[in-house]
């Protein structure tokens, strides 16, 4: 089973608002997850961003890959890890 750092979509109509969870690559987007590492808000003019930074490099030494959008997030908003090259 493949594991995933991506987003899960929250909020209502064209109100977005997503958590940044870790799930198994083939649970859908909105199911089941294993845990919430963090939230990400873009409709502020800065968008704001919170990670658990720990839990976040417990996954990624466990080999869990960070979608394309979270990777750019976890660069982006200042959570530099080892895995993110």
């Amino acid at each position: 089973m493949a594991v995933r750092i991506r987003l899960a979509r929250g909020g209502r109509k064209k109100r977005p608002f997503y958590r940044i969870v870790v799930a198994s690559s083939e649970a859908p987007r909105d199911g089941r997850f294993i845990e919430g590492i963090g939230t990400y808000n873009p409709l502020p003019e800065v968008p704001e961003v919170t990670f658990n930074t720990e839990r976040l490099q417990y996954w990624l030494q466990q080999g869990a890959k960070p979608t394309d959008t979270v990777r750019s997030l976890i660069r982006k908003y200042g959570v530099h890890t080892a895995a993110e090259a």
